[in-house]
């Protein structure tokens, strides 16, 4: 391999020389013919076969000459130029092929060096960031799963030992049972939520939109929590304007509703409050649902978006950190906003503008 490159290194340095034999040659043929015949014609002069070929001869030698020199001022730039930017892209390129996301390439001066490779190291260096912060959620979410999935099947592991004792009783029986189911329900939907997020995450789930009312939505999405308000003596407040449509995806925003509604009853301690609003502007529908629960920080409040995180991990058996992502991700492609604010010891309401048309 090292041969045949520094055959074809020859083959190129030997075309370089010829083009610009053939092209001083030329010229200076083409100035020295001029030269001549005007200075024949001004100063009557007679040229002789030995003058004619003596000037030949130092017309070859200077062409020569000039094309070495040529030919070596411009091996030089191409190597400072053109080559060295090259092999440094080429090094770092096989570097991220092996899996190394850190390499960076040191721009080089700008000064006798082509912009456009200083623009290609630039977008290199973009891209090499880009695929370092997608292999580290990709490493983030193999781990946050397998961590995920060994909680739930511990859980089934161990109920379904128990099952096996002789002698349960009845009440046992059904306990360790529904241990098992519970455990079950909760890997399938952590697997449904995963594939959501991943369908949506690469848009291979398209909005089917169409107009509906958007009150009538938020309060069927509610009525389905009734039994869980009530158990808890939650109090529901509703503020919901009436004759706001929006043109959506009905499907996809009852996901997000049913995750916010999740997460005030999951969080609001028996006896507190949920209440949820509906408001509109000429372009947007604002829904705002607040809770009065445990509340988070802001550092917690940063990150609730974000796949797997748990803010409270003690409630982490109610949930898998999927959900707040889920709706981020169904809001972006809604071309909509959601944002949160929150308060330690009081409560979290978050607010969703979409838009009506």
């Amino acid at each position: 391999m090292k041969k045949e490159n520094r055959f074809r290194n020859v083959l190129r340095a030997v075309n370089h020389f010829i083009v610009f034999f053939l092209l001083i040659a030329f010229v200076i043929t083409c100035c020295i013919m001029l030269f001549v015949s005007t200075l024949v014609e001004t100063m009557n002069l007679t040229l002789t076969n030995e003058t004619v070929s003596a000037a030949a001869k130092i017309t070859f030698g200077n062409a020569i000459l000039l094309s070495v020199l040529f030919s070596i001022f411009d091996a030089v730039r191409r190597k400072l130029t053109v080559e060295r930017p090259v092999k440094r892209i080429t090094q770092a390129a096989e570097k991220i092929t092996q899996g190394d996301f850190s390499v960076r390439i040191q721009p080089p001066s700008r000064f006798g060096t082509e912009d456009k490779f200083n623009e290609i190291i630039e977008c290199f260096n973009k891209m090499a960031e880009e695929l370092s912060g997608v292999e580290t959620l990709r490493t983030d979410f193999i781990a946050n799963v397998s961590h995920e999935m060994k909680t739930p099947l511990s859980v089934m592991q161990n109920y379904g030992t128990l099952l096996q004792q002789p002698g349960l009783s009845e009440e046992e029986r059904l306990e360790y049972a529904k241990g098992v189911t519970d455990g079950s329900r909760r890997m399938a939907d952590m697997m449904t939520n995963i594939l959501k997020l991943n369908r949506l995450e690469n848009q291979q789930i398209f909005p089917k939109t169409e107009e509906f009312d958007l009150g009538e939505q938020l309060c069927e999405c509610l009525l389905q929590y009734e039994n869980t308000w009530e158990k808890a003596g939650i109090e529901i407040e509703t503020d919901i304007a009436e004759n706001v449509t929006v043109r959506a995806d009905s499907e996809l925003l009852a996901l997000v509703w049913n995750n916010l509604f999740s997460n005030a009853f999951k969080f609001t301690p028996e006896g507190g409050t949920v209440s949820v609003s509906l408001t509109a502007t000429p372009h947007h529908a604002i829904v705002k649902v607040s809770d009065t629960g445990c509340g988070m920080s802001p550092e917690v409040g940063a990150h609730i978006f974000e796949k797997f995180y748990q803010g409270d991990t003690s409630r982490a058996a109610q949930g898998n950190g999927l959900g707040l992502a889920l709706v981020k991700r169904v809001v972006d492609i809604m071309r909509g906003e959601i944002g949160v604010e929150s308060v330690v010891g009081q409560g979290t309401t978050f607010t969703v503008r979409i838009r009506k048309n």
